[in-house]
């Protein structure tokens, strides 16, 4: 059973940095698409970047040019390192995993393991 836990979340100012880690107990089969998501309060999950065992990487346009996901294998964890921070990124930032490298999208259907999520909030 692959376990994820977030870290690296907390109260930024709009322009400002953050670092996201996921620790992951376990490189798998199921661990071969890793993607990071977002809820903001009263809304939906929405995907924000995905990165397969490929090296493909996918992030939402919203966020495009301004976050990065990346995993280092060696640490077990993978990363999203988010820079000009905007208040309308704000939200609960869950990581999750699924073995479909072929389908390493933004939808969250397919993804089979999550996090507990870490609160990033971005003030105005």
């Amino acid at each position: 059973q692959v376990q994820l836990v977030e870290s690296g979340g907390g109260s930024v100012q709009a322009g400002g940095s953050l670092r996201l880690s996921c620790a992951i107990s376990e490189y798998t089969y199921s661990t071969r698409c890793m993607g990071w998501f977002r809820q903001a309060p009263g809304k939906g999950r929405e995907g924000v970047a995905s990165i397969g065992s490929d090296g493909i990487t996918r992030y939402w346009y919203s966020i495009k040019d301004r976050f990065t996901i990346s995993q280092d294998n060696a640490k077990n964890t993978l990363y999203l390192q988010m820079n000009s921070l905007k208040p309308e990124d704000t939200g609960m930032y869950y990581c999750a995993a699924h073995p479909w490298v072929d389908w390493c999208d933004l939808g969250t259907g397919r993804y089979k393991y999550w996090g507990q999520g870490t609160q990033v909030t971005v003030s105005s």
